[in-house]
This record gives C-alpha cells, structure tokens and sequence, in this order.
C-alpha cells in the first residue's frame, strides 16, 4: 500500500524514554500507518479521522478544496491531509471520485492516547530541557498567569501587552514585549510572533511562548546573542491569537477518556471531545456579538466544532476574498464577512499598525514547513486583470527561509505550492508593511502531538538536534534587526520630542468593492539631539513594480475540439506545439450548462508518461482555463473531466500567444513624519525611503519652534 512523504525524526527525548519503564509505550507515541478506508456500516459509528487524499493534479486540489471539506496544512504534490468529521464528510469525498488512506482512524481514540502518553512523560521526569521546563501543554489560564509573571519579574525587560478587543466570547487576549529597557519609546524594529489562530493547533503557542521566556533566560544570563538582539530590537509575542477556539479545543481534548470496559472490545466516551479538533473562531451570526458561552452551545451541534466560526487565517485584509477562502459560513476555510470582521484578527493588526514590525512570523501545524508570501499561484489572474505574480522580495524572502530551514529540516516553500491562500495574516502583514512574514508548520503529523515532539521540534532531534526552531527563530530575529533589510530615517531633533510616522492607503482584496482604508501609524521619542529610526520602506510591496506578460490581442493559432464526456469520465484530446518563441498557452473548456466539467492539461514525455503542467477545477457553473507560461515545443494532452454536469457536451480551444514583458507602473509612497511636543505638530515632512536605505530628514523647524 502506498503511504505518503513524511518527515519523520528519530526525537531524542523520546529515545529516553526507551531507558525506562516506559520502553514498551514508545511505540505508540508514532503516528498510526495509512491503512485504506473501510465501508462503514450502517451500525457502525464513525469516528473522526485524519485521511490523506490522492491528488494527484492541481485541478484535483481545486475540486477537493471546493467540497467544503476540513482541510489540513499537510499536503504534497499529489495529496492532501484533511479531517473527515462525519459519515456525510465521507460520502461527499466518494461521491466527488476521490481516493484516499486513513492515516489516523480515530482521532478521538488518539486524543486519549496522546492524554496518557503525556501523563506518562510527565511522571518520569522533574522538568524537560525548553527554556521553562515545562513537561505538558499549556491551559489558556498558563499562558495568561506566566506572561503576567514574566512582566511582573522583569519589570525593565518584560511589558505585559493587552490587545485592544475582546474577543466574542469576552476575554481578553495578552501577549508580552521584551527589549532592553523595555519601556523606552525608541527607534528599534520589532521582531513580532503570534500562535494558535486555529484553534486545534497547540504547538503553535507553545513554541511562540517558549522563544519568549528563551529570550528572558537568555538576557538574565548575559547571553551575549541574546542580550545583543534586544539591546538592538524588540520582540512582541502573542501565543494565542484564537482564546475562545483555544480554550474550547484543549479543554475537549483534556476530557477524553475512553475507558474500556469489558477487556478492550468497547470503550465508553466520558467527556465530550467535541472541539478537540476546532480551527476556527467562536463567531456564531456575522455582524453580531453573541452572549458569552454561545459558541460552546452552538458546536455540541457541530461535528468538531468545525462548523461554527471565521478561519481567522482567512480574515486579514490582504488579497482577502481570493482564491482557498470560502464564501460559506460552514466552510471551514470561511473568510469572514469582510475583511478583518473578527475581533482577534484587528488585535493583531492594530499590534503591527502601531509597530515597525520588520519581521512576522505566524506559526501553525502541521507539516513541517517554512511558508513565505504570496499565498496564490503567480501565474495567477488578480483583481486588476494581471497575473499576481511573485512578491517583489521573492529572491531575498527566499533566502533567508532557506537560512531557517537548514535549522529544522522544514521544506522552504510557497503557501500555494500546497494550495492556494488569501487572507492570511504574512499576505496582509508584508503587501501592507513591508516587513517580511512567514508560516510556520511546526510537526510532521498531528495538530497536537504528544508533548514530547513539541520539545523536539523546538530544540531539534537528530541531524538538527540543538537547532529546531529555537535557532530558526534568532535567525529571524538576527533579520529584523539587520538594516539591510529595512530602512533608517535618522536626523537632529530636540531631545524628547516625539516623532511620528504616518501612512493611510488602500488595501487591494480581490474584489475592488470589498478594498477598504488601512493605515499604518507608530511613533518613537527622541532620547538625545540625534535620532535614528529603524523602520520599514515607505513604499508598499502591493503597489512595487512587478514583472507581467502582457498577451498580443490575438492569437498566432488556434485550435478548437468538441466532444462529449460521460459523467465520471474523461476525454483527452492532443495539442501538436511546434513553435519555439510562443509565451503562453490559454486553454479554455465552455459548455451550456451552470454545472461542472474540470481540466488539465499534461505535456507527453518521450517514454510516453504524462506531467501535468496545468488545469483548472473551479466551482460549479465557473468555466475553465489553464495557462502554461512558456510552452516547450512537443505534444500536449487536453483532458476534459466530468466532474459533475448534466449536459457533456464542450468545446475545447488552445490558444498560442506572443507576449511582451512588462514591468507594471509602480507607485511610490512616502511615510509622513511629524515631530511633536506636548501634542502640538511642529513640522511635517514627507520621507520616501526604500529597503537597505538610509535617509536624513531635516527637522530644522521643530527644532526652531522647540523653544517658543
């Protein structure tokens, strides 16, 4: 039986474990092989499983992502990872022809064991090798009683940070600031991380707030390096961005206990596990607030609670509405209502409005990944008619994932290389800002594995055992402080004036009518005569120059195929290119009726084999195109599938274009800087500066008016 790429690490502090009573256990801290899935009985109750799903073509992705399904983060080039919650959840991914292999066939069942597991660890040992030496995860209640610790034992290091909204279900989200004199309103960037905007995904908080008390250990030791990053930057950390799907997933999943009761052949569920495995958020109504506790009522009636809520992963603002963002509210990729309409998503951009924040990292699992913008293929057509195209710091973003990756082994890629995104908090964070964003998939296999790999994964096991994310993450932090990375405004201003940089633009979604106001504002009070602002470019990534193919008006040729196509099946037709200078190919399939026929598009290879290099499987009544950038002369075949229409019959055109590149027209933008006292603007000055610049503004007029 195949069974899909993973990577899987000897972890070391599971190898100890091998030493003691626990030996025969170790076993089951590995995930459960791929097993095929078998017709479930009428009878028979289904359990909720993780199964991997054979994609093999990105036309099959299209049409798995468009069944409503819960999609993981684990995918390849030919599978994809998602939870089937229901007996409906399975019927529908037959009914759309789909083949898969169970990898985990109750998570439930594996909720409880991941429970023992961890008590287990636990009992064999005082404390582990993380930073804080905890042995378990933590509750929603520990992470908010150590950050208010952690300030409170570091007053000059540590400021404990409250974000501006409550969330639906009324509690208030924290996060903590660490940096030399941590109270000081300078010019120093900030290095910003967040976790757990899905709910299910313990690790990533734990590794969010395990850098954070690294960091405070770090300095009080005198760790040069590190007492060196926060004399020089500032690190914002927020570990749980999602509070409400969070406390209702860990809370479920605490409760399991299956207890057998007549020597293994049953098991009694005495606790709910009903949100162990919750993404979302607690929005119920869109537009509403709802009464405090609503959400928990409302997913008793949701299949893992999956139904109920925003992705906030989908929310933020930049390409919102776009292509792996569902319009649905059961969906659970659903975008929200509009841009930023969730309560946890505005927290986090207030933090990185009111911030330079030069470098993000939002952190997820699980897939063991390094993911970088754009969220959306390329080749992509946008909003404006143009191809997206890659972020204009493609090359130097790359670059520095690829220097994180040699630290945990993770694979340094595109989000849309799984699938495409929209929404997502780097998207929005870098188009708006500037400053770099990644995502983290943190673990090999589960959402929340048993504890003892999430101290692997921050430390490093095996080939990367004392790298892991700990040293991905100062690698990170080395970037947002690095001035070739950013910009400096710097200059003569009196001693304690307050300076302020302002910006306020349009943010681009992908339909013009849902674009919305955002601004940027942050703010720094000079210490001495001179000051120096690390701060991010003037000019946003979203309106930079980016390098298109504009297409001629017609094509230099054509051909046209009609045919019909059984429900079910598929019908290919064979394109001949000889020509060596064309620059696309668009294929288009129509046919009569608002149903569904999918394409894809292979290039024929020597042995005969087949290499996809296109297709397109948008949702029903959406017509198709594929469009193969730079066509290698040799034989392509034209597959048209019925993937559900009623009416078969279509017509087929391959069209062969010329195309001239073109830099699209750039704008440039400046910050507004004003320099302040007691409130009063005494200058304004317009500041246009670029990445890896330098610029000295002239306050010659505030320092005039000072006095007065």
């Amino acid at each position: 039986m195949r069974t899909h790429p993973s990577r899987f690490r000897k972890a070391s502090t599971l190898a100890a474990l091998a030493a003691s009573t626990l030996a025969l256990t170790v076993a089951a801290l590995t995930v459960p092989s791929a097993a095929q899935d078998p017709l479930t009985s009428a009878t028979e109750l289904f359990a909720p499983r993780l199964v991997t799903v054979d994609t093999p073509t990105r036309a099959d992705k299209s049409r798995l992502q468009a069944l409503g399904l819960d999609l993981t983060e684990h995918a390849g080039h030919d599978y994809v990872e998602i939870v089937l919650h229901t007996v409906a959840d399975r019927d529908a991914l037959r009914a759309a022809g789909f083949t898969w292999d169970v990898r985990i066939p109750d998570l439930l069942r594996r909720e409880a064991e991941i429970n023992r597991l961890d008590d287990l660890f636990a009992a064999t040992r005082l404390r582990t090798a993380l930073p804080s030496g905890r042995d378990a995860y933590r509750s929603l209640a520990d992470y908010n009683s150590e950050m208010k610790a952690m300030a409170q034992a570091n007053p000059g290091l540590v400021r404990l940070l409250t974000l501006p909204e409550k969330t639906l279900d009324g509690r208030t989200v924290h996060g903590v600031e660490i940096a030399t004199d941590v109270a000081a309103r300078d010019g120093r960037p900030t290095f910003a991380m967040f976790g757990v905007h899905h709910a299910r995904e313990w690790p990533s908080g734990e590794h969010a707030m395990e850098f954070a008390v690294d960091l405070v250990k770090g300095a009080r030791a005198g760790d040069p390096r590190i007492r060196s990053l926060l004399d020089r930057g500032r690190m914002v950390v927020v570990p749980v961005v999602n509070p409400d799907g969070f406390h209702l997933s860990f809370t479920d999943g605490q409760l399991v206990d299956l207890r057998e009761l007549d020597g293994g052949g049953t098991a009694s569920i005495l606790g709910t596990p009903g949100n162990a495995y919750k993404r979302k958020n607690c929005r119920v109504v869109d537009g509403q607030d709802t009464p405090d506790g609503t959400c928990a009522a409302f997913s008793l009636t949701s299949p893992g609670g999956f139904l109920v809520g925003t992705d906030l992963n989908r929310n933020y603002g930049g390409l919102w509405g776009g292509p792996g963002a569902s319009d649905l509210f059961a969906d659970p990729t659903y975008r929200g209502a509009e841009p930023f309409s969730e309560p946890e998503t505005r927290n986090v951009r207030d933090l990185i409005s009111s911030r330079q924040v030069t470098m993000m990292i939002s952190n997820h699992t699980f897939s063991n990944l390094v993911l970088r913008p754009n969220g959306v293929n390329p080749t992509t057509i946008g909003a404006d008619g143009l191809p997206v195209g890659d972020a204009p710091d493609e090359e130097a973003m790359k670059k520095v994932g690829a220097r994180m990756t040699a630290q945990n082994g993770y694979a340094n890629i595109h989000g849309w290389e799984l699938y495409d995104t929209t929404g997502t908090t780097e998207d929005w964070s870098y188009n708006a800002t500037g400053g770099y964003g990644y995502t983290f998939e943190i673990g090999p296999d589960e959402f929340h594995p048993p504890f003892a790999q999430v101290v692997d994964e921050y430390l490093g096991a095996g080939a990367y055992a004392g790298k892991g994310n700990r040293e991905a993450y100062l690698i990170a932090f080395e970037e947002a402080i690095d001035r070739g990375s950013h910009a400096v405004i710097s200059g003569k201003a009196p001693a304690g004036a307050t300076l302020r940089l302002r910006k306020e633009f349009s943010t681009p979604t992908w339909s013009p009518e849902n674009d919305f106001t955002d601004s940027l504002e942050s703010s720094m009070v000079t210490g001495a005569k001179t000051f120096s602002w690390d701060v991010n470019q003037s000019t946003r990534p979203a309106v930079q120059a980016r390098l298109v193919k504009l297409l001629a008006e017609e094509p230099t040729r054509s051909e046209t195929f009609t045919g019909t196509v059984a429900p079910g099946t598929s019908v290919d037709h064979e394109l001949v290119v000889t020509e060596t200078d064309q620059e696309i190919l668009h294929v288009d399939l129509d046919w009569p009726t608002p149903d569904d026929l999918d394409l894809e598009v292979y290039r024929k290879e020597a042995d005969g084999s087949l290499t996809e290099v296109g297709g397109s499987g948008n949702f029903v009544g959406d017509k198709e195109r594929a469009t193969i950038n730079a066509p290698t002369p040799g034989t392509y075949v034209l597959r048209v599938v019925n993937f559900a229409s009623v009416t078969p019959t279509y017509t087929l055109t391959a069209a062969l274009y010329d195309a001239t590149e073109q830099l699209t027209a750039p704008l440039v933008e400046a910050w507004t800087l004003t320099c302040e006292k007691d409130g009063q603007v005494l200058q304004t000055v317009p500041v246009v500066v670029e990445r890896g610049q330098q610029v000295r503004v002239d306050l010659k007029e505030c320092s005039r008016r000072w006095g007065r």
